[in-house]
């Protein structure tokens, strides 16, 4: 019975609602990058381009030369601490860097989604002074709609949307990166 009552209400609001179209997003390669890369330096991070798994180590090793612990889920760089090894996550406190791949990029926002099987423990995305994602180039789409169909919250037990480092503005309106969580969010573009 209940869920005859969710239908016909449903059916009700479908009628009373005008038809929302999917806004139209740029769908060549070349414009989901630039305007993924264009949001996400709007939210305070930083997208770079290195040509293989060799480069980003070079590039990471470059940027964050003072870290003294880097953790990573991701196969193509490995840190100094095992991520696959932390059971609880207090013991990522003294994380520097978190480095982890990204299933899928958004244009439209410059958001990731990263599920609990891409950060091992739910933890790495918030804790870190300094967060590295890892995104194939060819896993952004346009928008939010194009998300929502290749998502599958079924099949995991966590997953969010992140879009730049932590960020806050609330203490006289000054914004202040770092706040609750990464100071800094960069993106690899890396197959």
């Amino acid at each position: 019975m209940e869920n005859n009552s969710r239908s016909q209400a449903l059916s009700v609001i479908e009628r009373q609602l005008p038809y929302l179209e999917t806004p139209n997003f740029p769908c060549s390669r070349a414009d989901l990058l630039a305007a993924f890369e264009s949001r996400v330096k709007d939210a305070g991070g930083e997208v770079f381009r290195p040509a293989d798994a060799v480069a980003a180590k070079k590039l990471l090793a470059s940027q964050h030369a003072e870290a003294k612990v880097i953790c990573s889920a991701a196969p193509e760089i490995s840190g100094n601490r095992d991520m696959h090894a932390i059971k609880n996550p207090h013991e990522l406190a003294d994380v520097d860097v978190v480095v982890i791949r990204a299933r899928l990029g958004v244009a439209e926002n410059g958001m990731v989604w990263l599920t609990e099987e891409d950060l091992t423990v739910n933890a790495p995305g918030i804790l870190p002074q300094h967060l590295v994602i890892l995104l194939s180039p060819q896993a952004i789409v346009g928008n939010m709609y194009d998300a929502y169909l290749r998502i599958h919250l079924e099949d995991t037990a966590y997953g969010c949307f992140m879009m730049g480092p932590s960020a806050t503005a609330d203490i006289g309106a000054v914004l202040v990166h770092g706040a609750q969580g990464a100071r800094s969010l960069c993106v690899y573009l890396l197959a």
